[in-house]
């Protein structure tokens, strides 16, 4: 059987990768894949840990490559996208790929395999208590946190778009309803 596809996409902030990795210590078949970008690297980040680090250069000749399932330029010359290579590497082992991705991949990956993928929209309660998330996080500067909060009212409106939409306002039980929701889609059937 083919591996399945879980989608996660959200406002920077919103608490998408602390609901993943929950999601990832649960002893489900799954595998985080790890996108590829063209920004630096922050605090203790690794290359190919965390993300596959490349400078535009390389990236924008991947993409001529047709070497990503999905790509966007999030900020000038500041690429995200999803190496088609990674994909395959999951499925290939046996495990269903977890995506972290912005919302515009995230919705062109379920466009993309149908019913063979879950989408999952991680919402904040609210912009204000995004923007005390992002304050508190202390790794970007004034300047970047409100290009994020623009790009957060932004992402939000593609809330609707996404199979479900867990509101984070208390962690643990965010974290509960989407375990819930990931374990129904993984044991229901292929038709």
């Amino acid at each position: 059987m083919a591996g399945k596809l879980i989608i996660f996409s959200a406002p920077s902030g919103s608490g998408k990768s602390t609901i993943i990795n929950y999601l990832l210590k649960q002893h489900l078949p799954l595998q985080f894949s790890v996108s590829a970008t063209s920004r630096a690297p922050r605090g203790i980040e690794k290359d190919g840990v965390d993300y596959y680090f490349m400078t535009p250069e390389e990236f924008r000749k991947k993409i001529g490559n047709d070497e990503f399932l999905e790509y966007e330029e999030v900020y000038k010359d500041n690429y995200y996208g999803t190496l088609k290579s990674e994909i395959d590497r999951i499925t290939q082992s046996g495990n269903h790929v977890v995506f972290d991705v912005d919302v515009v991949g995230g919705c062109n990956i379920k466009k993309y395999y149908g019913d063979r993928a879950l989408s999952i929209f991680i919402q904040p309660p609210s912009i204000e208590e995004l923007r005390k998330r992002l304050e508190k996080r202390a790794t970007d500067s004034p300047e970047v946190i409100e290009g994020r909060i623009a790009k957060a009212s932004y992402e939000l409106g593609f809330a609707p778009k996404f199979d479900a939409i867990i509101v984070n306002d208390d962690l643990e039980k965010a974290q509960k309803e989407t375990y819930e929701i990931v374990q129904q889609f993984l044991m229901r059937n292929e038709e």
